[in-house]
């Protein structure tokens, strides 16, 4: 049977939701249910799902929780060379725009790595990145910015990730509930875990093929795709 000319998941536009949670951050820990889980749909492709990701919002900002497992080989994190290392990476538009290739000062990138931060880079770190061919750039943030946690095991990780209001350029929730969004959990074994079509497609420069991010409150909700592009 030949293989499909273009990717399944870049025929739709994916809409999911992302439900709230007060508070974002404690001391002892915020643990996210089940009804937080972000979707991967690379598994329409029969692309292997190895990452389990939540997110949660408030007007605190954007709360996401990653546990990645199956690993054999150790975790890889460079303060210096972040996008080769293994982690997460989300982009964030909160203005929601999918009719523009360059990004606007409204299209974010962050990089979340467990380990590879610090001065004997063993702390986890986070990281606003610069988007290629960005016609305008967000506002700059410090690494220090982020509130993030991590946890190294035998065949995985656990990430915690905090990315406060401050550090996204026009995040106002209750205005403008719905935003672009793409995620990749980058593991230099297993490969890449994307919300729809992977490294084959410029997914980070494009804010064309992002997904979207419903910011609601109901305690029940569902994925939605829309009419093919």
């Amino acid at each position: 049977m030949s293989e499909p000319l273009l990717a399944p998941t870049f025929l739709f536009h994916f809409s999911i939701p992302c439900r709230r949670c007060d508070p974002l951050w404690s001391a002892k820990g915020v643990e996210l249910g089940s009804q937080y889980v972000l979707p991967s749909f690379g598994e329409l492709e029969g692309r292997p799902k190895f990452a389990d990701l939540r997110a949660a919002w408030s007007e605190e900002g954007l709360l996401f929780t990653l546990q990645v497992s199956g690993k054999r080989q150790n975790v890889w994190c460079r303060s210096s060379r972040i996008e080769d290392s293994d982690g997460l990476h989300v982009w964030i538009d909160t203005r929601d725009t999918h009719n523009i290739h360059r990004a606007s000062r409204f299209c974010h990138r962050f990089v979340f790595l467990p380990t590879g931060g610090g001065s004997a880079e063993n702390e986890p770190l986070g990281r606003l990145v610069v988007i290629n061919r960005a016609r305008e750039d967000p506002k700059s943030v410090a690494d220090s910015t982020f509130r993030i946690r991590s946890n190294i095991q035998p065949g995985g990780y656990t990430l915690r990730a905090l990315i406060p209001t401050g550090a996204l350029t026009g995040y106002e929730p209750l205005e403008h509930p719905r935003l672009g969004f793409m995620y990749a959990v980058v593991d230099r074994e297993l490969g890449w875990q994307t919300l729809t079509m992977g490294s084959e497609f410029p997914i980070d420069e494009d804010p064309s093929l992002w997904g979207s991010l419903e910011l609601v409150s109901e305690s029940l909700a569902s994925v939605a795709a829309s009419a093919p592009r």
